[in-house]
């Protein structure tokens, strides 16, 4: 593996795993408490000198940082060396949430993903032995009124497990009810 490959790796794993920790707490609410905000901790004081940051520079060829920039979602699969992702990208007006399954083999071979589809948003509903079950939320569009609609549908991501537990030898998407 080549230095790039191996900084490129380093760099979308780590927004993989940070990206985690941007995920809003849930706030219950009822009709008549209307939304209820999640408390604030108070703001930390400082106790040494700021730092300045340098932006990373954007090298010729390598946009790893620029994509891994991209994640905005996490969900780990319990039990796998997997998890699904999305990243932000396309049309704001039609989805948007590209959402990907990965798995990772070995830091010798680094992640292989496969693209799941388009979507606004998914729910993982529940997991089993190579598989997860998905409701995903997507836009749809009229072709006679060009108006722009929603729906759920719920999917079935599948794999067939490799030996060793190495790379899924097949992976697919199956329409559920």
């Amino acid at each position: 593996m080549s230095v790039r490959s191996s900084l490129v790796s380093i760099a979308v794993v780590a927004a993989l795993s940070l990206s985690a920790c941007d995920a809003m707490p849930s706030t219950k609410t009822t009709a008549t408490e209307g939304l209820a905000m999640p408390a604030q901790a108070a703001p930390l004081t400082p106790s040494g000198a700021p730092v300045a940051l340098a932006a990373e520079p954007v090298s010729q060829g390598d946009d790893g940082l620029q994509w891994a920039a991209g994640v905005v979602r996490v969900d780990p699969i319990p039990g796998e060396s997997g998890k699904l992702f999305g990243t932000a990208g396309g049309d704001p007006a039609m989805n948007g949430l590209y959402t990907y399954i990965a798995f990772y083999p070995s830091p010798a071979e680094g992640w292989v993903v496969y693209k799941i589809g388009d979507f606004l948003d998914y729910t993982v509903l529940s997991n089993a032995n190579g598989r997860v079950d998905l409701d995903v939320h997507e836009s749809t569009m009229d072709e006679a009124s060009s108006a722009i609609g929603d729906r759920h549908r719920k999917i079935i991501v599948q794999w067939t497990q490799g030996a060793d537990d190495q790379v899924p030898t097949a992976v697919s998407v199956t329409p559920a009810q």
